[in-house]
């Protein structure tokens, strides 16, 4: 099967399993770091809770019949473990079935974690991440040269993940077709990092070509993934370019990050050797084992059939962005800001160690370690990783229907909850429970040169409003708000 061989990819494949798999060990860490807090037997949304429903018993996941923090714990460690060693290549240098295992068990493993996050892991880097695992499962071992179909379902991966998400622009918020949608973005992106400001500070004129380079990289390039060389790796240069000023101005947790690895599947070796001389003009050039290239043929095949519903809502008028047409999240539609956010609100949680919430009562603020709170501070850089309830609280200040986790969140604020405060950046009270605790709600915007210069200020807010009034321990027994 010489024809399915795709000898000027080696380059490409170390890439995508080394990439990929680093990834996978930023996801599984931050599974460890943060699901017992927000959805372990005593979390935000508990998921023994959820593993009551029939819905969530229908899910493949390995906690399907038991859920305990410990086990959670030794599927993320494993995982990440297993996904160490495959960022090092030590298991590529073995026969093809053995990353093609690894792959399997990581992308399983996370299957498992992903399908019991309820709202937590309702993001679609989410299931690009498990697409992507289960994908490059199939690329082999650095000994043979990697299947040319797999190579393609990836660049086909990556068109989904772009063009989707240009067309859910242009069908969606008209800013995007007047141009003028990155007058907001920078400032009211969920989380912003140091660069934010200055990006939306830039003249009007910039942020219009912004959004015209948007749509090219978006709309036209994806297309010419599919293209002879060098074509298609200068369309794969196009889309690391574009990606590369996502990540150097915001925090969108590793999506900007795993799309730059795919793009790489598009970019063969002899292209890949003039830039970089290092890299060899060609790949492994041994057979490919016939078992392999059944398996990955058959691998292909189901990427293919599955491909129809994805590439049927891509032409819907319809659109559906981030959703998944199974329960394997296997082949997705992506897309990402079909709407633009005009103005900045925050949630800003306070408690009081006072008898009373009125008066003289001396609230102090519980600070959070990504989204911004404190006007002086400057906003950090935390992506690839994913701070999970901080995009929650995002979502939140916009009126998210889903906010059930929030009022548990005050309630082990009020317990003082250990687990729940190292998700934090500052707990005023350093361990020890308030009376009271509110959520006020802030309307927010990057401060001017002249009031960053004038008041040593990063944002300018001004209050609008209370969120959830004061609660203490009895209150939020008598509302049903603790658990």
């Amino acid at each position: 099967m010489d024809w399915l061989a795709a000898s000027d990819y080696g380059f490409a494949r170390e890439v995508l399993q080394r990439g990929t798999a680093a990834i996978y060990l930023i996801a599984f860490i931050s599974a460890v770091n943060q699901f017992p807090a927000l959805l372990g037997e005593h979390g935000l949304l508990p998921a023994p809770d959820f593993l009551r429903l029939s819905y969530a018993r229908r899910q493949p996941t390995l906690f399907r019949w038991r859920y305990s923090d410990r086990l959670l714990l030794a599927v993320a460690w494993t995982g990440a473990a297993i996904s160490a060693l495959l960022v090092l290549g030590i298991p590529q240098l073995a026969p093809g079935w053995v990353p093609l295992i690894l792959f399997l068990v990581i992308w399983l493993a996370y299957l498992s974690i992903v399908n019991i996050g309820q709202t937590f892991y309702a993001f679609g880097w989410e299931s690009l991440l498990l697409e992507a695992g289960f994908t490059v499962a199939f690329l082999g071992g650095s000994q043979e040269a990697p299947p040319i179909t797999v190579i393609i379902l990836l660049r086909w991966l990556v068109f989904r993940l772009e063009f989707g998400a240009g067309m859910i622009k242009m069908r969606g918020d008209r800013s995007w077709r007047n141009l003028t949608a990155l007058y907001y973005h920078h400032e009211t992106q969920p989380m912003p990092n140091p660069v934010s400001r200055y990006a939306h500070l830039l003249p009007k004129w910039f942020h219009r070509f912004e959004v015209l380079g948007n749509h090219f990289a978006q709309l036209i390039v994806p297309f010419f993934l599919f293209a002879p060389q060098p074509v298609a790796s200068i369309a794969a240069a196009i889309v690391i370019l574009t990606q590369l000023w996502l990540v150097f101005t915001g925090n969108f947790a590793w999506l900007n990050v795993i799309t730059i690895v795919l793009a790489f599947s598009a970019i063969s070796n002899p292209v890949a050797h003039v830039i970089v001389p290092l890299i060899p003009p060609t790949g492994a050039t041994d057979a490919m084992p016939p078992w392999f290239a059944f398996l990955a043929l058959v691998a292909s095949a189901l990427l293919i059939a599955l491909s129809w519903w994805p590439a049927r809502n891509l032409l819907s008028r319809r659109q559906l962005m981030n959703a998944s047409f199974n329960r394997w999240h296997l082949v997705n539609a992506y897309g990402a800001f079909g709407s633009v956010t005009k103005e900045r609100y925050e949630v800003v949680v306070e408690g009081t160690a006072a008898e009373q919430p009125g008066g003289e009562a001396v609230w102090q603020v519980y600070e959070f370690k990504g989204k911004p709170g404190d006007p002086r501070r400057i906003p950090r850089q935390f992506a690839p990783y994913h701070l999970r309830l901080d995009w929650l609280m995002w979502f939140l200040a916009l009126g998210s229907h889903d906010s059930r986790w929030f009022l548990v969140f005050l309630s082990k604020l009020l317990d003082a909850d250990r687990r729940t405060l190292k998700l934090l950046r500052v707990d005023p009270f350093g361990g020890t429970p308030p009376t009271w605790v509110r959520a006020r709600l802030y309307l927010y915007r990057f401060a001017t040169r002249r009031e960053r210069r004038e008041e040593g200020v990063w944002w300018m807010r001004e209050e609008a409003g209370i969120l959830v009034p004061p609660i203490s321990r009895s209150t939020q027994a008598r509302r049903g708000y603790g658990r």
